[in-house]
């Protein structure tokens, strides 16, 4: 899957998969539950997260603070197996169809999605949301 050089046309209206990694060789992957369509994480992948996330129908990332690949619930069992893999416009960013085996964030919470920005005359706060 090495990054071949489209026409925008090409890119936009083709079927050749030859997904746009940025500068730093990562992609953006949204990653929602195939049932609810609610988002569960937003990551980055890099060419071997991608590949392996395709390879074995488990999502992977690529950890920018650890430098280092990881399989989302590799600690915890809390997988996220792939449904479907759809990619955006100019295949730069992702968006992952899956099931997830339990809490998605590393917090407990069933989506790192669970709080909401409420803002009014004294500034912004935090208010948790059901997930």
């Amino acid at each position: 899957m090495a990054e071949q050089s489209l026409t925008n046309q090409e890119r936009e209206e083709g079927a050749q998969f030859s997904p746009k990694f940025d500068a730093l060789g990562l992609l953006t992957a949204v990653v929602v539950d195939a049932q609810s369509c609610d988002v569960l994480v937003v990551a980055h992948m890099n060419r071997e997260a991608l590949d392996a996330t395709l390879a074995s129908g488990r999502v992977h990332f690529w950890s920018r603070s650890r430098q280092a690949l990881w399989m989302k619930g590799e600690t915890s069992g809390n997988i996220l197996t792939v449904e479907e893999v759809l990619v955006d416009c100019d295949q730069d960013a992702l968006v992952i169809r899956a099931r997830a085996a339990g809490p998605t964030c590393h917090t407990g919470e069933r989506t790192c999605f669970y709080r909401r920005i409420e803002h009014d005359d004294s500034g912004s706060v935090l208010v948790k949301v059901k997930t």
